[in-house]
């Protein structure tokens, strides 16, 4: 089921609203991270070629924002992502596929993310939440 574009709007802006409470970031980076194990330690895994901790935090972030949308549209969260999920999505050009699956998820990185190596993993990311819904 395609993400409206409507919902990742309402997520992105609520995000925004709830970025004034300086723990906010965190938890969500944390919760991610408690929920989605494998894929947080994926991300992780490609700290050398993301520049860092922080592009990881940042990475992380909003991927968090990513399941967010997928658990609105869905109306249930996604169950953990293991790394044969993700392996079962890799390959080819994940921003280019997610923008075929998930036009406003792709736009949504594309607007949001700089870093080609932070873009390519979040729509990796996003299409194994789209696999796991």
């Amino acid at each position: 089921m395609k993400i409206d574009d409507k919902v990742v709007k309402e997520i992105v802006a609520e995000a925004s609203l709830k970025m004034s409470d300086p723990n906010y970031s965190a938890v969500a980076v944390g919760g991610f991270v408690q929920n989605q194990s494998p894929a947080a330690q994926f991300v992780t895994a490609h700290a050398e070629e993301l520049g860092g901790a922080e592009v990881i935090v940042n990475v992380i972030f909003h991927a968090a924002l990513l399941a967010q949308c997928f658990q609105r549209a869905n109306n249930r969260s996604i169950r953990s992502m293991s790394y044969e999920d993700l392996d079962s999505v890799a390959g080819g050009n994940p921003l280019e596929t997610l923008s075929r699956r998930q036009p406003a998820l792709s736009d949504f990185i594309v607007s949001n993310i700089e870093s080609p190596e932070a873009k390519k993993l979040l729509a990796l990311l996003a299409l194994a939440m789209d696999h796991v819904t």
